[in-house]
């Protein structure tokens, strides 16, 4: 199963989620895959989450997590509690810092709705803080050195020894999102359906 962690003002209609969606369906393997739209408050998120992990666990799923931007932030928090893999796209990896511009009144970009973003969403994030991941072998970076939204060199710095993949130029979209899938999916240990 990959759980898919949307980053912030996304969600589950977002690009990347639903090309991981496609290529999983195309391969017989829609089933392996779970993205719920996650609410603003980190807290909330995190729990949404967790009971996911919870269900997958008492069904004996092997679970890896795949997030992107603010996501990556969650899945890593995620992946050090439970001690699962994790692919990070342009992680956000000093998330209360870098979202402290955004408090205030947002509007997801794929939904149109409009949330309030607060200060206490903020002492969220600061709880869920990995100062070191402690497995690096379990995480997969994903970054494009042209993210316009984050510096990349931050989540380089933050997964030393874990696999790496960074390339020139791109987004904080992560513009070859869709030349990764097969390999996401091998990394999450799915094979095809018979």
């Amino acid at each position: 199963m990959i759980v898919y962690l949307h980053g912030f003002r996304s969600a589950p209609a977002s690009i990347k989620a639903q090309a991981l969606k496609r290529r999983l369906e195309a391969r017989g393997l829609g089933h392996a895959f779970w993205c719920e739209q996650l609410p603003p408050s980190p807290r909330a998120a995190i729990a949404l989450a967790e009971e996911q992990l919870a269900r997958c666990k008492a069904q004996g799923i092997a679970t890896t997590l795949a997030g992107s931007s603010l996501g990556g932030y969650y899945a890593t928090w995620l992946a050090e509690r439970h001690g699962l893999r994790a692919a990070l796209v342009n992680p956000a990896v000093v998330a209360p810092l870098e979202l402290g511009a955004y408090v205030g009144e947002q509007t997801n970009m794929y939904t149109g709705e409009s949330f309030l973003f607060t200060g206490q969403h903020i002492d969220e994030l600061r709880a869920l803080e990995v100062p070191a991941v402690t497995r690096p072998e379990r995480y997969w970076l994903l970054v494009e050195t042209g993210d316009e939204v984050l510096d990349y060199r931050h989540a380089v710095a933050k997964y030393p020894g874990a696999r790496q993949t960074v390339l020139e130029g791109g987004d904080h979209s992560f513009t070859r999102w869709e030349d990764y899938l097969d390999e996401l999916i091998a990394f999450a240990g799915l094979t095809p359906a018979a």
